[in-house]
């Protein structure tokens, strides 16, 4: 393209705040919603309590996936593993989800969405109960995978009350809202929960995780909407979606990009007392730090998709291949551990509102599976991650070997995008690209 285009319109503060990585996966699908749902209907007078529970949930859920990276050591060690082996229970939440997501929002597509939201916490406390439970590694790997399988449609059936909830024109709004629980599990729950692992056991922090589940229930049941308006329909238009090559690829490329992210966040802890010889103590703080750099990079990687096609995505993957390499040569300093654990959080999570806008402009009239999806490629980027952290380390190359194998799969990830899906122009139509205050510009793709 030659010449510069106008300067668009200034943001509103208001609307920068919604703009998250949530709101950006799940926006067309809470635009679907209200289409079906609300075309016609006022929003409802006083939707926070609905919102509240909802985001306990999706808290509950958070707290429970990312406090089990903390306390990896603490049940490798109880049940006589090495953390290669026990990453296994981390790989298995993961697929949990990449699995579960996609075939439980297809296989409730007609369910009620208070119904499906119930069944769905009460399958959450059964996986999380059990993992408390658990008398040996294989049993553990095997109800992380149940635990696991709730997230992504939890996630989609609360896009859709979210946006029953606020009505026309707000579903991004109110989903935002709602996810909000996720982001304060990665500042908050995470390392709470890892607290109270180092204090009373790992045993006790998925029971801590089920009674904020059991608290979440509560709430559902008593603030979720009883209405026919929260039946579901069909989904046969969005499996169309699947036979577009690009949707692949960009799922290809978001697994293989993001995938650093947890070779970094899984193995904090020997990060923290094996590579720089610190206490565990410190550990708490260095997933609080990650988290912190997760929130920052989110809400700028929101802005960014909304002005750049492209930037969002190869600004984030190049910032952290920068920051990996020297987390391994120098990571055993803490002084260059710790800011390097908010930089990496920090620009991984830059990169996903970009990957959310493009994948679901690839396949617009698909909403409710796109969502199911976005989260299903994520999470195979924890199993990716984690696996690949694994190797290195049985392989015998040291505690921070796993940012190598990061490095490797984001780089494929990133070049995957450069000489594929960079050069596609996503479907018209998209929420994002189709707001003309804020116009997304070409910044290196040709369409």
């Amino acid at each position: 393209m030659s010449g510069r285009r106008p300067r668009p319109p200034l943001i509103s503060v208001d609307r920068l705040e919604d703009e998250t990585m949530h709101q950006r996966a799940y926006e067309g699908q809470c635009t679907a919603e209200e289409d079906r749902h609300t075309i016609a209907k006022s929003p409802v007078r006083n939707p926070g309590p609905t919102l509240f529970a909802l985001a306990l949930g999706t808290f509950a859920i958070g707290t429970g996936e990312f406090g089990s990276n903390g306390i990896i050591q603490l049940f490798a060690s109880d049940l006589g593993v090495s953390i290669p082996v026990a990453t296994h229970a981390i790989t298995a939440y993961a697929l949990g989800v990449v699995i579960g997501s996609p075939a439980i929002t297809l296989l409730a597509a007609r369910v009620n969405r208070r119904t499906l939201l119930l069944g769905l916490i009460a399958l959450f406390l059964v996986g999380n109960a059990l993992s408390a439970l658990a008398p040996n590694i294989g049993l553990l790997v095997a109800f992380r995978f149940v635990a696991g399988s709730v997230q992504g449609a939890f996630f989609g059936a609360g896009a859709v009350v979210a946006a029953y909830m606020y009505g026309p024109g707000k579903g991004g709004k109110a989903f935002a809202t709602v996810m909000g629980g996720l982001t304060v599990a990665t500042i908050v729950g995470s390392p709470l929960g890892t607290f109270i692992g180092q204090s009373a056991g790992w045993r006790t922090m998925y029971w801590a995780v089920v009674a904020l589940g059991l608290l979440a229930g509560a709430a559902l049941v008593a603030w979720l909407p009883r209405t026919d308006d929260l039946h579901g329909g069909s989904v046969a238009n969005e499996l169309g979606a699947l036979r577009r090559l690009n949707v692949w690829l960009m799922g290809a490329v978001a697994a293989l990009g993001i995938s650093s992210i947890f070779a970094v966040y899984t193995f904090i802890g020997p990060f923290v007392t094996d590579a720089a010889l610190q206490d565990a103590a410190l550990i708490p703080i260095a997933l609080a730090v990650f988290g912190l750099g997760m929130a920052a990079g989110n809400y700028l990687g929101g802005r960014v998709a909304d002005l750049y096609e492209h930037r969002g995505l190869t600004w984030g993957y190049g910032g952290v291949l920068a920051l990996l390499v020297l987390i391994g040569v120098a990571g055993g300093n803490l002084a260059i551990l710790l800011p390097c654990l908010f930089g990496v959080g920090a620009t991984m999570m830059f990169a996903i509102p970009t990957i959310q806008v493009r994948l679901t402009g690839f396949a617009p009239g698909a909403p409710t599976l796109m969502g199911a999806l976005n989260l299903a490629a994520l999470n195979l980027a924890n199993s990716l991650g984690a696996i690949g952290g694994a190797i290195t380390l049985d392989a015998g190359w040291g505690t921070l070997s796993t940012v190598w194998a990061g490095f490797a799969l984001t780089t494929a990830g990133l070049l995957l995008y450069l000489v594929t899906v960079a050069r596609v122009k996503p479907a018209a139509g998209h929420g994002d690209l189709a707001r003309p205050a804020v116009p997304a510009r070409h910044d290196g793709g040709t369409t």
